[in-house]
């Protein structure tokens, strides 16, 4: 699938789940809202019962229709009036039974308003089992006198939205649902893109290290063939060199993919044992300026005589100092230089890799430590390599309970600072 086509494809999606989303919760909003309405509804009908139910127990309900009983004062709060003296346990007796006549069951707290005061005197709490207690609402005071009235007021009207929306909450989360397995599904489909993308210039570079390799070696064995070759031994040497310094080089690549199926297999082993870091990063710097790569750099090593020595594999810490190292070379457009400061403080040893090649953009430091990522460059390929060197760096700073980041040199080029804990 070409890129264009899988990304028309992702943002198509992408609207489609968005705008299910926001109809799912504006219907949602609606139900709400609705709900809300009809508990209004519900309420202010089922405390115009209890006012009749009052009053035809006084034996007087013939101005009931001549009177508005209850005012609305928020979707908690109602303020019902009654031209008659209120006794409480009757008030509560029709309120419990007509809010559950109306399928309004959650808690609830009435007051009965003196009329000569307008002030709320008694004041109780009944929740949705039952049980009775006394309020601490502050209900409305001040009310206009000589008019009998009580208030209810709803404290906790969640129970009732809940039932109400039960099925609205279901199908939300079932969307929800389908959402995460839709982003998972899509970040599976763009990570394997971009592994195959990965893996096809992984593909490319190894074809060509070892195309030619064995191009060079076939070559000069055709040359060497030739019984006339014996009459020039300085040729016969030239090309005999050139069939060793490939097959070296052959080596080298089958090698570095071999390592990796082998980390990749199995869990790494290391054989730790102390290591004096002046001494190690010496003899390092010297046999790496023996190296092909090591010949055209300049390796500086600063750090002070009195140090702890580290617990560490020798042969895989070796390794990783070295591939830092050759990055920096092979990353360089100018005479290659590098510098190793080391120093030692809060507890753990600090050496930095610095070098004076092309820099790491800010964007790419987190990839470049991904197997077969290499940074990109268009169609431009000056460096050689499979992309392998940082994975395995970071698999033995891993395995040796280590930290490494990479930071800008100030100078130009990157700085790797390895950060080793004091092991006590």
């Amino acid at each position: 699938m070409k890129g264009k086509t899988l990304t028309y494809i992702i943002l198509l999606a992408t609207i489609t789940v968005a705008g299910a989303l926001l109809m799912q919760f504006f219907f949602l909003k609606k139900s709400y809202n609705y709900s809300g309405n009809q508990f209004r509804e519900s309420a202010a009908v089922a405390l115009k019962e209890v006012v009749w139910q009052l009053m035809a127990a006084n034996g007087n309900t013939a101005g009931f229709d001549s009177i508005t009983p209850v005012e609305i004062r928020s979707n908690s709060l109602y303020l019902v009036h009654v031209d008659m003296i209120i006794d409480h346990d009757l008030l509560k007796h029709h309120l419990e039974e007509e809010l559950r006549k109306h399928q309004i069951f959650c808690d609830f707290e009435f007051a009965v308003y003196n009329p000569s005061t307008g002030m709320p005197e008694i004041k109780t709490l009944i929740t949705a089992e039952g049980k009775e207690s006394v309020s601490v609402y502050s209900f409305p005071e001040g009310l206009k006198t000589g008019c009998p009235c009580f208030a209810v007021h709803f404290p906790n009207l969640a129970p009732y939205f809940h039932s109400r929306l039960s099925v609205w909450y279901l199908f939300t989360g079932l969307l929800l649902v389908i959402i995460l397995f839709f982003g998972y599904t899509l970040s599976v489909i763009i990570r394997q893109r971009q592994l195959s993308q990965i893996q096809k210039d992984f593909i490319n570079n190894l074809t060509h290290e070892l195309k030619t390799p064995i191009s060079s070696i076939a070559l000069s064995a055709k040359v060497i063939s030739d019984r006339k070759i014996l009459q020039h031994p300085d040729r016969l040497f030239q090309y005999a060199n050139i069939i060793q310094e490939q097959n070296n080089r052959l080596s080298k690549n089958v090698e570095k993919v071999l390592n990796l199926a082998s980390l990749e297999k199995n869990k790494i082993h290391l054989n730790e044992e102390k290591i004096d870091l002046r001494k190690f990063l010496t003899e390092l710097k010297d046999d790496f300026h023996h190296s092909e790569t090591g010949q055209t750099a300049r390796i500086d090593l600063n750090m002070d005589e009195n140090f702890h020595p580290v617990m560490a594999d020798r042969f895989h810490f070796a390794n990783l100092i070295q591939n830092i190292i050759e990055n920096g070379i092979k990353y360089c457009e100018k005479e290659p230089r590098i510098r190793v400061d080391v120093d030692q403080s809060d507890g753990a040893h600090r050496i930095r890799i610095a070098d004076n090649g092309i820099g790491i953009s800010k964007k790419y430091r987190k990839k470049i430590f991904k197997r077969f990522y290499r940074i990109p460059t268009g169609n431009v390929h000056n460096v050689k390599g499979f992309g392998l060197g940082l994975d395995y760096v970071l698999k033995i700073v891993k395995a040796h309970k280590w930290k490494i980041k990479v930071d800008d040199n100030p100078d130009g080029g990157s700085i790797f600072t390895l950060i080793i804990p004091q092991k006590r």
